[in-house]
């Protein structure tokens, strides 16, 4: 069981890790489609290790109760990991900031 709780911990902690530093890689188009992938392949092995763990009747700090909902987390990590967070428009429409500039323009003239 140790070894099993041991892999849960570190990989829950690394996609927190790259959770937490995304802003900073998403710097560059290119580091920021890594990390994510990154995040989104940790998370679902985090979510198989936990998976295991409650299988097998392990613990996790002490709990028997905690390897579930953080699998359920580690799922909803996975899934939030490929959101867009630099703002990309992807309806191609107009944003309400863009329309109250062309409305000020407007006026001005």
């Amino acid at each position: 069981m140790a070894p099993i709780e041991t892999l849960s911990q570190l990989l829950c902690a690394s996609t927190l890790m790259l959770w937490v530093l995304i802003a900073t890689l998403s710097q560059s188009d290119e580091a920021e489609d890594r990390a994510q992938w990154a995040m989104v392949i940790l998370s679902l092995s985090a979510m198989i290790s936990l998976i295991s763990l409650d299988v097998l009747g392990g613990s996790l700090w002490g709990s028997t109760y905690l390897p579930k909902p953080l699998a359920v987390l580690c799922l909803a990590f996975a899934l939030l990991a490929r959101l867009n967070i630099k703002g990309r428009t992807v309806s191609n429409g107009m944003n309400p900031h863009e329309i109250m500039k062309q409305n000020r323009e407007a006026e001005e003239e």
